[in-house]
């Protein structure tokens, strides 16, 4: 029999010298920016999911960030809590509301909404059930909300991970939400009445940590990819593009995320594989590894041979250290403006020199033709530019995501790092420049900058795979 492990046999971990509460593995993916008031710039998302709320620990928080043509300020903000009127439920201790986070414009109506988790949230159907609340866009911004259904009797951490994608009206607009009991698939159309086309349970894999949704196939309907929780058999988990018992892709990993990496009209699946190789030579990678199934005409075809790319691949910077979790974070998006996806990878436990697990991000550029990494380039917070400096634990590179906000047509590369500062975390916004984004001009946003002024753990930027590598 095939042995299924979950995080859940965690007893606590130690980062810096904190104890840690034994988590399941938690979100890897943040939302990008939308344009939530409708004034032609889109707005940034910073999640506090450690954040206090009214003398309620980690009850978690979300700090939007509005866009301008001169881009962020940590002046144009609103932070939302489940305090926040209109919000469904109440803050309560852990529930670490902002655990993931994604954006789209659900209802199409003109304005971004936003999705965000609490999946320790307990509800009528049990403890850490786990709620999913969208965030309805207005010209007042967001100022609405309802909760986001599931048909499971008995969640369990729903919401551990979220994607949504629209490639059309009706059913054409899609959200999967991950859990240890199942994934949940809701398809339109969306109402801010909190009505939804319809909601599948899917119980056919083993327990999902991370989602992702994708066109692979090129006919304009979304098509749903996850990964499994690490099982005991290999390093990482499972990924399924269909999600069937025995239906999973060769290779494995802990996060996933799709977009058109070579161009050919059908979007590709990446997968992080942070874990160090379970078996050497079968699985994973030493200091960790991305890999990558092209989309066809067919979608992902289960006998495909992913393409591996690692920190020892020609081009790509540094080089494979056991220990670096090189794919603990992972997002696709278009940042060199090429027509091509390109894949944002985080290491957060990278080492610069003798400082340990101070973090790298290092971006791969989608390639039409010729070997992925060829041209691939990194930052860390001792690159110039970048405010701050590298220290010990701060784990640069733990959530990694792309978007315009000044509306000038170049992608800004969004970098968390949970450690910085005792934990309360931090975001780094480097500016699209002209071929590609640039640490020159570069910011970052602390939790006191921001307004969280709690002294440990509020883990701005969210915490990934923190808990988990």
């Amino acid at each position: 029999m095939r042995r299924w492990g979950t995080a859940a046999a965690l007893t606590g971990g130690l980062i810096a010298g904190t104890l840690l509460p034994a988590v399941p593995a938690a979100a890897v993916h943040g939302a990008v920016p939308g344009d939530f008031n409708g004034d032609g710039y889109r707005d940034a998302v910073l999640p506090a999911p450690g954040a206090n709320v009214s003398g309620k620990e980690a009850a978690g928080a979300v700090v939007v960030l509005y866009g301008s043509s001169s881009g962020l300020s940590a002046s144009r903000r609103k932070t939302i809590t489940q305090n926040t009127a209109g919000v469904p439920g109440t803050a309560e201790a852990y529930d670490r509301f902002g655990a993931a986070t994604a954006t789209a414009d659900l209802n199409r109506d003109g304005y971004a909404d936003l999705l965000v988790s609490s999946p320790y949230e307990d509800t009528t159907k049990g403890v850490d059930a786990g709620t999913v609340t969208i965030l309805w866009g207005g010209a007042n911004g967001l100022s609405t909300a309802t909760n986001l259904p599931t048909p499971s009797a008995e969640p369990r951490h729903y919401g551990l991970d979220l994607a949504v994608l629209s490639t059309g009206s009706g059913s054409r607009t899609q959200v999967l939400a991950a859990g240890w009991d199942a994934v949940v698939h809701v398809k339109g159309p969306f109402s801010k009445s909190g009505s939804v086309g319809s909601a599948e349970l899917n119980q056919n894999t083993a327990s999902v940590g991370s989602v992702a949704l994708g066109d692979f196939d090129d006919d304009d309907v979304p098509d749903p990819a996850v990964a499994t929780v690490r099982l005991h058999d290999i390093s990482g988990g499972e990924i399924y593009t269909n999600l069937a018992y025995g239906h999973q892709l060769r290779g494995n990993g802990l996060t996933v995320a799709s977009g058109d990496i070579n161009g050919d009209g059908h979007d590709d699946l990446v997968a992080g594989d942070p874990d160090e190789p379970l078996t050497p030579g079968v699985d994973g990678a030493t200091g960790g590894r991305v890999l990558v199934w092209y989309g066809t005409a067919e979608g992902v075809a289960s006998a495909a041979q992913p393409v591996e790319v690692t920190q020892d691949t020609e081009g790509v910077p540094g080089g494979s250290e056991k220990g670096d979790a090189f794919g603990a974070a992972l997002a696709v998006a278009d940042v060199n403006r090429d027509g091509l996806a390109d894949i944002l990878v985080g290491a957060p436990h990278e080492a610069l020199g003798s400082t340990k697990r101070a973090g790298m991000v290092t971006v791969i550029p989608g390639r039409a033709s010729g070997a992925l990494g060829t041209g691939s380039y990194s930052f860390t917070q001792s690159t110039s530019g970048v405010p701050g400096g590298a220290e010990a634990d701060d784990f640069f590179g733990t959530t990694v995501a792309a978007g315009d906000v000044n509306k000038d047509g170049r992608p800004e590369l969004f970098i968390s790092a949970a450690g910085e500062n005792n934990h309360t975390g931090g975001v780094w916004v480097l500016p699209g420049g002209t071929s590609r984004p640039t640490a020159s001009g570069s910011k970052v946003y602390t939790a006191r900058s921001i307004g969280l002024t709690q002294d440990a753990d509020t883990l701005v930027g969210g915490n990934g795979l923190l808990w988990d590598i």
